[in-house]
Formats: structure tokens, C-alpha cells, sequence
């Protein structure tokens, strides 16, 4: 419920900070007004249109059903909804193991705070949802025993058509089938006999889920695209969110907390990790190192098995202390087990809609790191002809001025390829043969964000003439007589210098 409360009420104009989020709505409304998805690229400008594969079009429909009846403020409280109930059922999850609710909770705050880095209204919200009942169900037959896998292949249906994270389902049945197969060569008797049924269960729900995987709009190029994506090394060296970790970042301390706690806890625990355990945080482990936007992921793999841990170690010590806490802890568990763990949920639901209902809370692209008011600009002044924009703002103009205008680059950066993004960046560091980027795409008129080396450089130009200049963006257009009558116009529009509170508010997310 705090976390529900805390994004609906004040942090949720933080997961509107990826502008990605609008081409998100729009591709949505795209697909839900044509009833089709597209299999090319319509909000750029480039011809022939380049081939898209749409792979979360079922969330997009989702966003934009949303947004269609509650705009922003209902993307937002939808999106804090279920990041709120992922953390829910992390909860729950945890306590099945008849987990301390004192540090359960801890546990879950820490999970949530290490994941909050990446906390954004887009798909892999719900790839994160899912990933987390897949974890719990894949748990419930390992050490229960429970007959639950044959759910799988539905919720894999969903899964291939919300997000590329489907690919983690398949990492996960993998990880567990290795690891009845290593306790099949490694034991005897009746246990040797138990991990090779289940291994061999294992790998028939793989099968299952292959075939139902099948079943998308791009048929079988659905399986192979996570991994083309992630084996673009280009692409995941110049996109900030698959960068690795920056350990000298603030935000990534909380990780690190969590990694060097969790080795800790494994240190001094007398239970050792059984295979699957290990297989979990070695690949998850390395996944967090290899790009940032999987620490999330790491921070829900890890809790359930630390929690078991933990839970060793306070039943083996027999300190005056400890009996104290199991005792008080197990009151507080009376009172969640006495209000059926609804009512707080349910108070936190209400509040956030009444928050909602009564305009209390009214969540927006912020201005002051989005070009908001430029694109009101270009859209009341009717500017004719190609653009060249920072990827960011073509995500923004996507969602506010789109289909008046097409963009030359924006989110999508595995769609446009890696030529794509060479002469997106050749241009945006004005290397050398950087107006042959310009002459080549026919491109009129730059929109870039107001500090870059580029906008600077530009203002040193007279090829270049500066119309519109903000805090966020500043608009050029090439001196020539097509665009005579707005340069004259705006002939006095000089270049905002941002201050050092500009400076700081100022952070993008590519």
C-alpha cells in the first residue's frame, strides 16, 4: 500500500520520466483505431518505411485503453498499480515460506527500493508481474509439489504478446530442468528417481510453451528477437539503460547494499544453495552486471531464496533477543492474518482514486525535462519539412504532435539498426561528414535539446537560424527563403542559458 500510495500521490511523475511511454500510447491507438499491427514504421519519416517488429503490441493496446478513458493520470495510477502488486505478491511469496513478516517486510522494501531505478509506465511492468507468478509457480511444484505448470502455457500466451521478457519464462523452466538434472546424476535411490520425473516435466511444459509461444502476430521471429536484440552489441553499448551499472551512480548504491547483503547472507548460512539456487543468482547476478535494467529482475530472484536463509538463522539461535522478535514478530503476523492482507491494500486503491477523482493529483510529461512547450511551438507554426531531433524528444513529438509530424530517430532503437544509429549519432556529435547525414535525409530544421554540443555548435552558424529556445529544447531552421517569414519572426529569439538548477533538473534517460 506505501508503495501505491507514494507513486499515486508523489513519485508517479517519476515513472512518466522515460518519454518512451507516449509512442507506447500511440502505437496502442494506432492498432486499436485500425485493428491491425503494424509490421512497418509509421511515426518516423523514413522511406521506404522500416520493417517493426511491434513485439509488446498487447500492452500498448492495454496503455492506450487506459489512456483513452483516463489519460496520463490513469496511465499513471495503472502502472503504480501493478509495480504496488508486484511487491504484494513478493510479499506473499516470501511469507510462504513461513518467512518472519518483521523481516519479510524489510525484505520486500529493500527489493522494491533496489528496483525502483527502473520503475517507468512501460511494458516490462508486466513482464516483471509475470516473471514473478512464473518464479512462484515454478517454486510451488520444485518444493511442494504442487500440479500448477500446466498454467503456464496460457500465462506464456500472454507473456509473448506483452513484452520480449517471455524469453526469461523459458530461462527460468531451463534453469530448473538443469538443475533436477544435476540432482539426477548427483543422487541415489528414490531421490535420484524424484529430480528426473521433474526434470523431465520440466522440459515438457518447454515444449508446451514453445508451441504456445507460437501464437503472435510474428509467428516464430517472435522466439529469435530478444536474442538478435541482446546480441547487438552496438545497440547495447549506446543505449543507456543496457549499459552496465555505474557502481560511482547513487542510484545504483541500493544495489549494491543488496548484492554484498546477499552474499553475507549466504556466507554465514548453514543451509547451503541447492543447484537451482545457485543457477538463480549466478545468471541473474551476471544479467545485473551486464545492463542495469536487469537489477530489478535480480532484486525479486534473490528474496525468496533469502528469505529461506535467514530464516535458517534465526531458528538456530536460541539468544533471549531472538525469542523476543519471533514473539513480537508473530503478533503483527496475527493482525495481517486477521485483516486477510486486503484491508491495506484496498484503503491504499481508495485513497489513490479519490486522489485521482478529485484532480488532488494531476501527473503530466514534466516540462522541465520535456520539450512540452516546443512542441506546442512547431505545432501552431506549422513548420513544413524533414526534422532531425534528439531521440528522447521524438518520443514526446510522437505522443503530442504525431501525425502532424514524423520524427527522425526516437526509442525505438532496435527498430532503426545500427546504421540508423551511427548517423544519429554522427550528427549528434557533429563528427566529421555530419552534413552529409543532413544533406542526405533532406533535413530542414533541427529540434535538439537546449545544452548539447550540437545546439551549441549550431548557434555559431549562419547556415542555422535559432526560432525557439527554452530550458529544454531549441529549434533551428536552415537559412533559406522557404523559411524567410519565421526567421524574420522570430529574428529576436535569443538562446536560453540554463543556470545550475536548470542543470539539474535536466537528466535524460537515453
Amino acid at each position: 500500500m506505501l508503495f501505491f500510495l507514494y507513486l499515486s500521490f508523489l513519485g508517479g511523475q517519476g515513472l512518466l520520466a522515460d518519454g518512451d511511454t507516449g509512442y507506447h500510447i500511440r502505437a496502442g491507438q494506432y492498432i486499436l483505431e485500425n485493428f491491425s499491427i503494424p509490421k512497418h514504421d509509421i511515426f518516423s519519416y523514413h522511406t521506404p518505411p522500416i520493417p517493426w517488429t511491434a513485439h509488446e503490441w498487447l500492452s500498448e493496446v492495454i496503455m492506450a485503453w487506459v489512456h483513452n478513458y483516463f489519460g496520463l493520470n490513469g496511465i499513471v495510477f495503472f502502472f503504480s498499480f501493478l509495480i504496488a502488486l508486484i511487491f504484494y505478491l513478493l510479499f506473499k511469496f516470501i511469507r510462504t515460506y513461513d518467512g518472519n513478516i518483521i523481516i519479510s517486510t524489510l525484505l520486500v522494501i529493500l527489493a522494491a527500493l533496489t528496483s525502483s531505478l527502473h520503475w517507468l509506465a512501460r511494458p516490462h511492468i508486466f513482464s516483471l508481474l509475470l516473471m514473478l507468478i512464473w518464479y512462484f509457480m515454478l517454486d510451488e511444484y520444485q518444493y511442494r509439489n504442487r500440479k500448477v505448470l500446466f498454467f503456464m502455457p496460457f500465462i506464456m500466451l500472454l507473456w509473448v504478446n506483452l513484452h520480449g521478457g517471455f524469453i526469461t519464462g523459458f530461462l527460468f523452466l531451463g534453469i530448473y530442468f538443469l538443475g533436477n538434472f544435476i540432482g539426477a546424476i548427483t543422487s541415489v535411490g528414490e531421490k535420484r528417481s524424484v529430480f528426473k520425473k521433474k526434470a523431465k516435466y520440466y522440459l515438457f511444459i518447454i515444449v508446451l510453451c514453445l508451441v504456445t509461444a507460437l501464437i503472435n502476430p510474428y509467428g516464430y521471429q517472435i522466439l529469435l528477437f530478444p536474442f538478435s536484440f541482446i546480441s547487438n552489441k552496438f545497440l547495447m553499448d549506446n543505449v543507456a539503460e543496457f549499459l552496465s551499472p555505474n557502481f560511482h551512480s547513487p542510484e545504483v548504491l541500493l544495489f549494491e547494499l543488496f548484492l554484498l547483503f546477499t552474499i553475507t547472507i549466504f556466507l554465514v548460512s548453514v543451509r547451503r544453495l541447492n543447484p537451482i539456487e545457485v543457477l538463480l543468482f549466478i545468471f541473474f547476478a551476471h544479467m545485473s552486471f551486464y545492463s542495469i535494467r536487469y537489477i530489478p529482475l535480480f532484486s525479486l530472484i534473490i528474496s525468496p531464496i533469502l528469505i529461506k536463509k535467514i530464516g535458517f538463522l534465526i531458528q538456530e539461535s536460541n539468544t533471549k533477543t531472538c525469542v523476543k522478535f519471533l514473539n513480537k514478530s508473530k503478533k503483527y503476523a496475527d493482525i495481517d492474518r486477521i485483516t486477510k492482507g486486503f484491508l491495506w491494500p484496498g484503503i491504499g486503491f481508495l485513497l489513490s482514486s479519490l486522489g485521482i477523482a478529485l484532480g488532488i493529483v494531476n501527473f503530466q510529461f514534466d516540462e522541465n525535462i520535456k520539450p512540452i512547450k516546443a512542441v506546442e511551438f512547431i505545432k501552431t507554426e506549422h513548420i513544413k519539412g524533414n526534422m532531425f531531433n534528439n531521440d528522447e524528444f521524438g518520443d514526446v513529438i510522437i505522443y503530442s504532435a504525431f501525425p502532424q509530424y514524423k520524427v527522425f530517430f526516437d526509442g525505438r532503437s532496435d527498430m532503426y539498426g545500427n546504421e540508423k544509429i551511427k548517423e544519429y549519432r554522427k550528427v549528434l556529435e557533429f563528427k566529421p561528414g555530419w552534413e552529409d547525414i543532413i544533406k542526405k535525409y533532406k533535413i530542414q530544421w533541427i529540434f535538439f535539446d537546449n545544452d548539447s554540443p550540437l545546439s551549441r555548435y549550431l548557434l555559431e552558424r549562419n547556415d542555422w537560424k535559432l526560432i525557439f529556445s527554452d530550458k529544454v529544447a531549441n529549434i533551428f531552421l536552415k537559412n533559406t527563403a522557404e523559411f524567410s517569414h519565421l526567421i524574420e519572426k522570430y529574428k529576436n529569439v535569443k538562446p536560453y542559458i540554463k543556470d545550475e538548477s536548470d542543470k539539474k533538473n535536466n537528466i535524460p534517460i537515453h
